[in-house]
């Protein structure tokens, strides 16, 4: 159990499945998108987790400009928020049913270092690496050993430290193999995501299992998906990890519930915490936890 030290929350404040259809709370725009993440730290987030969004249409993006805009908000009024930013999009599959070489309308398939493109310019703290390849619900996801490994390799170059999304063992199992061929630094910065169909049970059974698999020292945090996210805040504090929340990965506060805004999530993931006699780390705090050495990057705020 984490009794000796500091927990820190991690907000995934948008996403990219979430339709803005499915909640009217869900930030679209660069301002709304790092005003909910000023909000998140407030009620005690230490970073925050970015996808961003077309402010015309909602739909997911990877604009350069959009990511930039968020950033410069950030850093104009927190210099110190830990900034996580995607390099998800772009690993999704979907066959042709004529011809499964072809792909068909949903496939987002890019080239590994378009997907990193604006971690190499932007430079934030911390980005994601997905290390998987699997079936996710009706999709599939493709994220082959060669590219992982030219994303790291990108990463590094950048001074940007991988945040490492695992999905199912045998992701760990590739993590481990990067570590150990000198592509990733050890023992390394993990997200167990839990819930995602045919991947990882939101299970305690689950997040044991894959805590076991780590190499001594890593920094693990894990997340449930939809109604299993408060669930699995308690089941990751108990077993010594550190905690993800945010609209994300679930947009209801409880049955029936939605949640209106990002902190609302943040601060019940800190009540269930400290009720289970936890303490969450200030983003100074979650910094040295993670052992991120530049403790503020300075932006040229927004005019």
């Amino acid at each position: 159990m984490n009794f000796s030290g500091k927990t820190f929350i991690t907000c995934a404040v948008t996403g990219n499945l979430v339709k803005p259809e499915q909640t009217p709370h869900l930030p679209i725009t660069p301002q709304q998108i790092a005003d909910e993440c000023l909000a998140a730290e407030a009620a005690g987030a230490a970073a925050v987790h970015i996808h961003v969004r077309d402010p015309q249409t909602g739909k997911p993006s990877m604009a350069v400009e959009h990511y930039r805009e968020v950033m410069e908000r950030i850093r104009a009024k927190s210099p110190e928020l830990i900034i996580n930013l995607t390099t998800g999009p772009g690993g999704r599959f979907v066959p042709s049913e004529d011809d499964p070489k072809v792909y068909a309308p949903g496939t987002s398939l890019l080239p590994p270092l378009e997907r990193i493109r604006h971690v190499e310019m932007l430079k934030p703290d911390i980005c994601s690496l997905d290390l998987n390849t699997m079936n996710s619900g009706p999709d599939v996801v493709i994220n082959t050993p060669k590219n992982v490994r030219k994303m790291a390799q990108a990463m590094r170059a950048a001074g940007v430290k991988p945040e490492l999304e695992i999905f199912d063992s045998g992701d760990l199992n590739l993590a481990l193999d990067l570590i150990k061929d000198g592509t990733l630094d050890g023992p390394g910065l993990y997200t167990f995501v839990l819930g995602v169909k045919y991947g990882f049970a939101a299970t305690p059974e689950t997040v044991m299992y894959a805590r076991n698999m780590l190499p001594p020292g890593a920094i693990w945090s894990a997340f449930g998906i939809g109604r299993t996210e408060f669930p699995i805040v308690a089941q990751a504090w108990l077993m010594g990890g550190h905690l993800r929340v945010g609209m994300e990965d679930n947009i209801y506060l409880e049955k029936g519930v939605l949640a209106k805004s990002n902190a609302e999530l943040v601060q019940r993931a800190r009540q269930i915490t400290e009720y289970l006699g936890g303490q969450i780390a200030s983003p100074r705090e979650a910094r040295e936890i993670i052992g991120l050495t530049d403790t503020r990057r300075p932006m040229v705020a927004v005019s």
